[in-house]
């Protein structure tokens, strides 16, 4: 690697595909044109080859990750938006725009939707969705501190506010009632489970983001009892889990009112559980 260039030879190339493949990144080639558009030196070059061949996720060695067409901003430490939930952002985008459309004589009146993106992690649900439907007042909430302070970054553009606490408890008074969507990336992987994840997750991504209880649906069964409180009538909360889960959480979802239905992405092996408030449902 030349003293006087940014870019590294070919030799050096070819050897840092060497190692990142070594070190079992299957991607390799794809993975090392990332790391040099990213690094301004080649010292910053070799360090994050350094970091990825020792198992940091790309993300975080990028400090972004792609996700609906956008660069999402991703801290070590922060849960990596995944592209099955890529999924949940499309269904959620369409309900939105229905919420939207005019419902009066005028057809320009279009109003902004409200959108909550609960358990938010770096924002990307959020931010996506205020990229998809341009007319959006933005909500978010993680519990995770370092989660927060990304998820401002993402969504300053929108104008969105982000807040730090669990669950709904953070959220501003004034929105109950008034949420269009309430989408949820829930923590839904089983206790005992956690640890059959990939090392990239289980060592670099906040348990708090994976483990949700012994089932799997203990984050999601607390997001879906608290839901009615804040949907505005005809309001939808969409919460992704697997497929395999789906059946239970669709009975958590439609417990306390809400009416349940479950979306399957076969080509992104997405499964998504959506729970729409009935307009006479009390709160």
């Amino acid at each position: 690697m030349s003293a006087s260039s940014p870019f590294p030879s070919g030799h050096d190339r070819a050897a840092a595909v060497t190692r990142l493949r070594a070190a079992g990144c299957v991607f390799a080639e794809d993975e090392v044109r990332l790391l040099i558009s990213a690094a301004r030196t080649p010292a910053a070059l070799a360090a994050m080859v350094d970091r990825r061949a020792a198992g940091q996720p790309l993300e975080h060695v990028l400090g972004w990750a792609e996700f609906c067409g956008l660069r999402i901003a991703v801290d070590p430490g922060v849960f990596v938006p995944r592209r099955r939930t890529e999924f949940l952002v499309r269904r959620a985008a369409a309900l939105a725009r229905r919420a939207a459309a005019p419902t009066g004589p005028d057809p320009t009146g279009q109003r902004a939707v409200v959108v909550v993106d609960l358990c938010c992690g770096s924002g990307a649900v959020g931010a996506a969705l205020a990229a998809a439907l341009g007319q959006v007042e933005l909500h978010a909430a993680d519990v995770d501190p370092a989660a927060v302070r990304c998820a401002r970054r993402n969504v300053a553009a929108a104008g969105g506010q982000v807040y730090q606490g669990d669950l709904y408890r953070p959220l501003p008074a004034r929105l109950r009632g008034r949420v269009d969507i309430l989408a949820a990336n829930v923590p839904y992987v089983p206790s005992g489970d956690v640890g059959l994840l990939p090392p990239e997750a289980r060592a670099h991504e906040p348990r708090v983001a994976l483990d949700g209880g012994a089932d799997g649906l203990d984050v999601l069964r607390r997001v879906a009892a608290g839901a009615p409180l804040w949907l505005a009538p005809g309001g939808h909360l969409l919460v992704e889990t697997s497929e395999r889960q789906a059946p239970r959480a669709a009975e958590a979802v439609g417990r306390d009112g809400l009416i349940p239905r479950v979306a399957h992405s076969a080509r992104l092996s997405a499964t998504v559980v959506i729970g729409t408030r009935p307009p006479g449902l009390r709160a």
